[in-house]
């Protein structure tokens, strides 16, 4: 096939135990997934269904890659989260199903332009400047299912500079993986390569140069970030 130009090489990342890499096809979030973070956002979360907004697969950043401070902000803020990687999909997944579904899990950061958000929801427009800049999803290496199974519970937490700004644990999500899985399945067609980012426990925060971002999720991993 003939094209105008190149095309770009696909984006993918490290999968833990395997010489083999993950390809990334979309990036689906869920917001407000943890009371505590929809209430530090004023939001009652016991009135709100699941909503999803995307980030692009080559917002990802890979583990051991710095996280420049991105243009026309000047308040960018730190969410960390449960990645979950799909190996298959489908619609209307049923939620006894879902898990059939993941390949594996990481550690996840939506690094948001907090300032370019607000404006956005203020004027009742979408959040993709906000939420869908270059470098926005930086992502641990892939830690598979087989390994470990579907974590319903762990300890998810984020330092900055050794200081604990973020803490949770994975059975504090309001909506569970095969729920979102579910419900987002019958919004979209999921496919093989999919990433979706389960919400951010209470404490998000502003970063500034210099920093250095420790996510974890237990059982999962690690990932670690330098702002520059």
């Amino acid at each position: 096939m003939n094209y105008i130009f190149p095309p770009p090489d696909p984006t993918t990342i490290p999968v833990i135990g395997n010489a083999a890499v993950f390809p990334v096809h979309r990036i689906y979030c869920v917001g407000r997934n943890y009371a505590a973070h929809a209430i530090e956002m004023g939001h009652d979360p016991d009135q709100e269904p699941p909503f999803f907004f995307q980030k692009n697969p080559d917002n990802i950043l890979l583990e051991g890659q710095d996280f420049p401070y991105p243009a026309m902000t000047k308040d960018v803020h730190h969410e960390v989260e449960l990645a979950v990687a799909l190996g298959s999909g489908g619609n209307n997944i049923t939620v006894e199903k879902a898990l059939e579904c993941v390949f594996g899990y990481a550690v996840s950061l939506d690094m948001t332009r907090r300032d370019l958000q607000g404006q956005m929801k203020q004027l009742g427009r979408p959040w993709e400047i906000g939420k869908a800049f270059e470098h926005a999803a930086p992502c641990s290496k892939i830690m598979p299912a087989k390994e470990i199974g579907h974590p319903e519970h762990g300890a998810i937490w984020l330092t900055i500079n050794g200081e604990r700004r973020q803490e949770g644990d994975l059975n504090q999500m309001i909506w569970k993986i095969p729920q979102m899985l579910s419900h987002l399945s019958q919004l979209f067609t999921l496919r093989a390569g999919d990433i979706i980012l389960t919400g951010t426990p209470s404490g998000v925060g502003p970063v500034r140069r210099g920093d250095r971002l420790h996510g974890h999720v237990e059982r999962v991993g690690d990932l670690e970030v330098a702002i520059v």
